[in-house]
């Protein structure tokens, strides 16, 4: 497309977002890597949370996004059943966004065991003590759940079964740009199994 230059140039849109991230990590004062994660409860019902991404992996048809949570929360519980989430990524000091929607598949094998490992131990701990979206009588009880794990599993926990990766494989991305007068920059990046990636251009 011959207008799409300056930011949005470039024939792959997982090397623009790596782009976009890298600005934002430089401008953005906390969590440039934030992202906002819906999905669908059985009753159809849109649920949203903020999570952290934790990697953009891969390029073209073989790319992906990945963030790390407890399988048996509310988030967990509901991409296991439809297979599908979306997202969106915005930085207020880029005045950008990034769009993510598509099918979701486990990581849960040594990238996820890499990523958890690296966390600060305490981390680590809660992971196990933590029951995420399940009622919780008072802090005090987590404080003492997570006392309870560091004893059970010591200063090298292992990986929780019951926790891990995402992986989200997008079938649309759309990257978005604030522009005067509120006419928008907006591209939209579909994925065709046989055709690669089609992209064009969407009115504000």
């Amino acid at each position: 497309m011959s207008d799409r230059t300056g930011i949005f140039a470039g024939d792959d849109p997982f090397d623009i977002a790596r782009a976009w991230l890298d600005e934002a990590r430089a401008s953005e004062p906390n969590d440039p890597n934030a992202i906002a994660l819906a999905s669908v409860d059985a009753d159809g019902l849109p649920d949203v949370r903020m999570v952290l991404l934790k990697d953009i992996d891969g390029q073209g048809m073989d790319g992906s996004f990945v963030f790390f949570t407890n399988y048996d929360s509310a988030k967990g519980r509901q991409i296991e059943a439809s297979g599908k989430a979306a997202f969106v990524m915005h930085w207020k000091s880029l005045h950008r966004q990034i769009r993510v929607r598509g099918t979701v598949t486990r990581e849960d094998g040594p990238q996820a065991d890499a990523y958890y490992d690296s966390r600060a131990l305490q981390s680590r701990l809660g992971a196990w003590a933590s029951r995420q979206s399940q009622p919780l009588d008072a802090r005090s009880t987590l404080v003492a759940d997570v006392a309870k794990a560091g004893l059970r599993h010591g200063p090298r926990p292992a990986r929780p079964p019951f926790w891990g990766g995402y992986r989200i494989v997008p079938s649309q991305m759309e990257f978005w740009a604030d522009g005067a007068f509120r006419l928008h920059d907006r591209f939209r990046w579909t994925r065709d199994a046989d055709a690669g990636w089609a992209v064009e251009r969407l009115s504000p």
